[in-house]
């Protein structure tokens, strides 16, 4: 063979070779990301999962991407976007913002691996079959957190030990208020308090309800820990400073916006946990493998520049056990 011939031979072989190299690569997965809520409250949130999953090797946009579907707080839309992102074929769901996210997740797909922060109770929301050995396609974080309201009681009243009437906002679209009211009830026959209930499932409701809490003379307010409020907290936190009400919130992150205490779960922990998980599940293990997990760490922050707006005095001891100060 001439030199000439060999040469255009071989470019010919070359120009193929660029082809059957991509054809050979494995496609970049895919993410679906559910949530309830709207992106902009969870900016942190997302971030704390993304760097969970680049710790298992994955880097959104470089060998993973992440398809972003968000409720903005309409609990209806869920199952529309759950579907949406089962069309997409993802490789798996991670459904945040609460239980409702992973129900929709769960109907719309028994295959797809499914990772949720939910509530305290995923067997019972029929998420899974078991903590340690989850079974199906699901697994992930349980927070705890309505069992913590009375516990965020008992903290309102060493900083508040006159207040006789608490009112509590629910969100009675959320399955998991009723077990919340009952906690704070039985709590409230120990105490001899007494309690104001208040209802909240969309923006224009906040203020009524927080008005409604003035008027019955209620001495502080508890939050409950729906990821609808946890989305609406910069709101609800200027609510509560305009109206002068003393609030016990769920997340840190309410301190953080100005809110006055907050105690439970790490959130940002629990949203880490899931993209390390993520990475696993990418790297083929199964979420049937992977046990449900739960707090890791509890926080009690203390906003004392919004005390003193209140004109209240944090007892030492209360401070003391803080596990952050807000100056």
């Amino acid at each position: 063979m001439k030199r000439r011939e060999f040469i255009t031979l071989l470019g010919g072989a070359g120009a193929a070779w660029p082809l059957v190299a991509r054809a050979q690569q494995p496609a970049m997965p895919v993410i679906g990301f559910l949530n309830s809520a709207s992106p902009g409250p969870f900016v942190r949130l997302a971030d704390a999962f993304r760097q969970g999953l680049r710790e298992g090797g994955y880097v959104e946009g470089r060998n993973v991407t992440i398809e972003y579907r968000w409720a903005d707080g309409q609990f209806a839309r869920l199952p529309e976007l759950a579907t949406e992102l089962v069309h997409r074929k993802v490789s798996l769901i991670v459904a945040t913002g609460g239980t409702v996210s992973a129900r929709a997740a769960k109907e719309a797909t028994a295959t797809i691996p499914i990772l949720f922060i939910a509530g305290p109770n995923p067997i019972g929301d029929g998420l899974v079959t078991s903590i340690n050995r989850p079974g199906g396609n699901a697994t992930g974080v349980a927070l705890y957190t309505s069992e913590l309201l009375p516990k965020r009681l008992e903290l309102l009243g060493e900083l508040l030990p006159r207040a006789v009437t608490i009112a509590l906002l629910v969100n009675p679209s959320d399955a998991a208020y009723e077990l919340e009211t009952k906690g704070v009830e039985d709590a409230m026959r120990v105490t001899g308090q007494q309690m104001v209930l208040l209802g909240a499932s969309a923006e224009g409701d906040f203020e009524p309800a927080l008005v409604s809490a003035v008027r019955q003379r209620a001495d502080a307010l508890l939050v409950s820990a729906n990821p609808f409020f946890t989305g609406q907290r910069a709101q609800l936190v200027a609510l509560a400073a305009r109206l002068a009400v003393p609030a016990g919130y769920p997340w840190r992150e309410y301190a953080d916006a100005g809110g006055l205490m907050s105690y439970g779960p790490s959130i940002a922990g629990a949203y880490h946990l899931i993209g390390r998980y993520a990475g696993r599940i990418l790297n083929g293990e199964r979420p049937a493998d992977l046990s449900v997990q739960g707090p890791t760490k509890y926080e009690l922050v203390i906003n004392l520049k919004t005390a003193k707006g209140l004109g209240l005095t944090v007892p030492p001891t209360l401070l003391a056990r803080a596990d952050e100060v807000i100056e």
